[in-house]
């Protein structure tokens, strides 16, 4: 399973879509995201996910925390949004 990464520039809804067909396909889903822009996105999107799956009678419960990442030889800190049915 890949992981979802979101940047400040990333639609909502498809990364929301993304997120909900993961988390029906493998039960489980990762989303990153890298500064505060991008963070809200995810977030967001972690909202409007919910929505969708709330249809589909599933309860998603999310659990943060920090990752390190390597971009171009440089180690960033991120965000990752670890997504699980309740």
């Amino acid at each position: 399973m890949d992981i979802i990464k979101v940047s400040a520039n990333s639609r909502t809804s498809a990364v929301a879509g993304a997120i909900a067909g993961v988390v029906r396909e493998h039960k489980h889903a990762e989303v990153q995201a890298i500064g505060a822009g991008a963070v809200n996105q995810a977030v967001k999107a972690l909202v409007l996910a919910k929505g969708y799956l709330d249809g589909d009678g599933i309860q998603i419960v999310c659990v943060p925390e920090f990752v390190e990442v390597d971009i171009d030889g440089k180690v960033r800190t991120a965000i990752k949004l670890v997504v699980e049915p309740k």
